[in-house]
Formats: C-alpha cells, sequence, structure tokens
C-alpha cells in the first residue's frame, strides 16, 4: 500500500487506537481485540518495551489486513528502524522536519505532532500527510479544533488527547478526518484483567460513533 492509499485508508476508518503498554505481549492481545472489533488501524508507540520487534510481529501476523503505524517517533533514525519492521505510517507528539523526510524517502505517511495555528501551518508545509492536534483536551477539545479549521480548512486534522466516546462525533463533525484514541479505546488495564473483549466492543461503538458523525453532516 503506498503512502496516498495509507492516508485515504485512515481517512476512510476514522479511528488510529493508539497502543501504549507495558509489555509487548499486552500490546499484541491489544491489536488483536482492537482489529476484532473492526478497526483494521493501530498504532505502536515507542514506549511499549520491545516496541521495534513488536511491530516485526504484528506485520508478520496481519500482514495487509492491519494498517500499522509507529507512535511516538522523536528522530528520523526511530522513523526509519519503524519503518523497516514494518511500520507504515510514522506519529509522532511533535514536528521534526527530519522525520517528515526520512518518512517521505521510505514512501509512509507521516502524522506529526502540533497544537498551535502557527505549529499546525508549518507541519503541513513540512510534508505532513495529516496533523496530530495534540493534546487537543488540553486547549478546548472540539471547540478548539473547530477554531482552527475554519481559517485552515485544507489541513487535514487528528486530534488526540480527549477523545472519548463522549467527545467523539462532536471531533468529527469540529472537522477532524480521523481521531488519535488511546486509553478510552486501549484501556490496558482490562487486558490485564482478561477483559479483551471489553476493548473489541469499545473498537464497535467508536466506529458507531464516527459514522453516525458523518452521516448526520460531520
Amino acid at each position: 500500500m503506498n503512502r496516498s492509499a495509507i492516508v485515504s485508508r485512515i481517512k476512510e476508518i476514522g479511528i488510529i487506537p493508539v497502543v501504549r503498554a507495558k509489555s509487548s505481549e499486552i500490546a499484541l492481545r491489544a491489536v488483536e481485540a482492537i482489529a476484532e472489533g473492526g478497526i483494521p488501524i493501530v498504532e505502536i508507540t515507542m514506549t511499549v518495551p520491545g516496541a521495534i520487534p513488536t511491530i516485526e510481529k504484528v506485520a508478520a501476523k496481519y500482514g495487509a489486513d492491519v494498517v500499522l503505524g509507529a507512535g511516538t517517533v522523536l528522530d528520523q533514525e526511530t522513523a526509519r528502524s519503524c519503518i523497516l519492521a514494518g511500520a507504515q505510517f510514522v506519529v509522532s507528539p511533535t514536528l521534526d522536519p527530519n522525520t517528515i523526510a526520512a518518512c517521505h524517502r521510505y514512501g509512509v505517511a507521516v502524522i506529526p505532532g502540533a497544537l498551535t495555528p502557527t505549529e499546525i501551518l508549518a507541519a503541513w508545509t513540512a510534508g505532513a500527510d495529516c496533523v496530530k492536534v495534540f493534546p487537543a483536551n488540553a486547549v478546548g477539545g472540539p471547540g478548539y479544533l473547530r477554531s482552527i479549521s475554519a481559517p485552515l480548512p485544507q489541513i487535514e486534522l487528528i486530534p488526540t488527547g480527549g477523545v472519548n466516546l463522549d467527545t467523539a462525533a462532536e471531533f468529527i463533525r469540529a472537522g477532524a478526518v480521523a481521531l488519535g484514541i488511546g486509553s478510552d479505546l486501549v484501556d490496558t488495564r482490562l487486558l490485564k484483567d482478561g477483559r479483551d473483549n471489553v476493548i473489541t466492543e469499545r473498537a464497535r461503538m467508536f466506529l458507531d460513533k464516527v459514522r453516525q458523525a458523518r452521516s448526520s453532516g460531520g
């Protein structure tokens, strides 16, 4: 899948589940639960112990069935390692032009993080495929995203932070092309308790929220 197709798939589904876990085993179970719930996209963050080998395992198991991303990538060297392990998109909490350039060289999608209008425009101008608005909940949530979208409608925004079942639809209606969702979907405490099915059900619920928001004019 090429870079354009990866971005299109992310926008089509509208959800990027963010997997942060204290072990590779828990992360792998999270991926399975998410996929079972109908979301064929996952972001494995570099905060997971053995994150790059975990990416390799997910890529080997799911292949083209899951669009696989690497998250919390802070530099071009880490981006390269993730891409070689099988990552098809790279997400950062911050803006690093060298990381964007590295992703372009390898033909994978890149979603840097930004917060202010100046940062968001700088990320887009540097070649971001989408811009991760983070932490969205700290600056007003959907209202802030709506305010950003109005003067910058050409920039494709993915809010992360504060996206939950109560706010998901509102973020979509505010202009988000997709949603980055962490612990409100991928709650590792549930996995530790063996309640993987709850994450699967939450995945289905988030998909319904996105579909409903879009069908209602979001």
